[in-house]
């Protein structure tokens, strides 16, 4: 995954869990029937806690990645054809 995707990923769990936050805390309901929003707005906080903690973890792990590139162009009778070779270290 790229950097930018833990960023994403970050965002979305700061998202939810706002709006889990406001399900849970400011939302008063007593007509709904077997279906608590309270209780649907303390899982989306739960979830979007841990989406924001997996992104800033993919966020972090991406700036230990080292991509070595190694390009080779060699000439031949029908042209010139590129040679590259890529080398990534680090965590996956």
């Amino acid at each position: 995954m790229q950097r930018s995707t833990g960023t994403g990923l970050a965002a979305f769990g700061v998202v939810l869990a706002v709006v889990g936050a406001i399900l849970d805390y400011a939302v008063t309901v007593d007509s709904a029937s077997g279906f608590n929003v309270n209780t649907a707005g303390l899982i989306l906080l739960i979830a979007g806690i841990v989406i924001f903690v997996l992104g800033i973890l993919v966020a972090i792990s991406g700036s230990f990645r080292r991509t070595t590139i190694r390009q080779d162009v060699r000439a031949t009778p029908q042209g010139a054809y590129r040679l590259e070779q890529r080398n990534d270290v680090g965590t996956p």
